[in-house]
């Protein structure tokens, strides 16, 4: 059953386990060279979830199976005690196991996200997604060009334009599976359950210009995460680490100390 495949990851360095779980449209490529820097002190598992990257494609797609996944990876490589960084998506998968599965977990740190429920947001994007048709876009500047008439952000474009692989000589085609991240976009914005509680150390990240994390959203914070703090990345919206990696670097190593 593809359930039960193991997510594809890149481990790098030695120590005690680091997870790294990228966001919405991500891949583990995008931590790439973050994660070449936490391998001088920690085993980094760049992990794509499922759905994204070099992982297994699903019709299934929600915050309960991404966090199972994640459990049956750290089962599979034997991990104990580890910790979690995760992005946006990735840091509502990050919470909802750390609630789940509070005895593997150590630290963690949740980028740019918060534990409430947040609109579907991603529509032009999905649209623009969507519109693209390999068999008219055959390069990658078409598909640029394509993309551009529903996301003019050139940054956003350039992000999703990493997923963008040769399936084969003359064949374009996307890494993460659009069909099921389309189906399921109303599941990305799901809120952490109620009444759920991780009492270990967190960290917040949030970015100096994003909207992800605000002041009222304190309260719901710390009745998921008594034992947490937040601190700003400056210059940085919501792709803070790859916005401002030094200052993220920082922060992450000193609070996993």
């Amino acid at each position: 059953m593809i359930e039960n495949n193991i997510l594809h990851s890149t481990i790098k360095g030695e120590g005690k386990p680091l997870l790294i779980l990228h966001g919405y449209f991500g891949m583990s490529d995008n931590w790439k060279t973050l994660g070449n820097q936490f391998s001088e002190d920690y085993q980094v598992h760049l992990i794509d979830q499922r759905n994204h990257g070099r992982s297994f494609h699903s019709d299934a797609f929600n915050y309960e199976l991404l966090a199972e996944d994640l459990y049956n990876y750290i089962q599979h490589y034997q991990l104990e005690n580890v910790n979690i960084v995760g992005h946006s998506m990735g840091g509502k998968t990050a919470m909802l196991f750390a609630v789940t599965y509070p005895d593997l977990v150590d630290k963690l740190v949740i980028v740019d996200i918060s534990p409430k429920a947040y609109e579907p947001h991603h529509n032009a994007i999905l649209a623009g997604l969507n519109s693209v048709d390999f068999a008219v876009q055959n390069s990658r500047k078409l598909v640029d060009e394509q993309l551009s008439n529903y996301i003019p952000e050139l940054g956003v474009r350039q992000f999703l334009m990493k997923n963008v692989y040769w399936v084969e000589k003359g064949q374009l085609g996307f890494r993460f599976n659009l069909q099921s991240l389309t189906e399921n976009n109303p599941e990305v914005g799901k809120s952490l359950p109620q009444n759920t509680s991780f009492d270990k150390d967190t960290l917040f990240l949030k970015g100096e210009k994003s909207g992800y994390i605000i002041p009222e959203e304190q309260l719901i914070i710390d009745n998921h995460f008594p034992n947490h703090t937040v601190t700003e990345i400056a210059n940085a919206g919501h792709w803070l680490h790859a916005e401002n990696p030094k200052d993220f670097y920082v922060a992450v190593c000193s609070f996993l100390g």
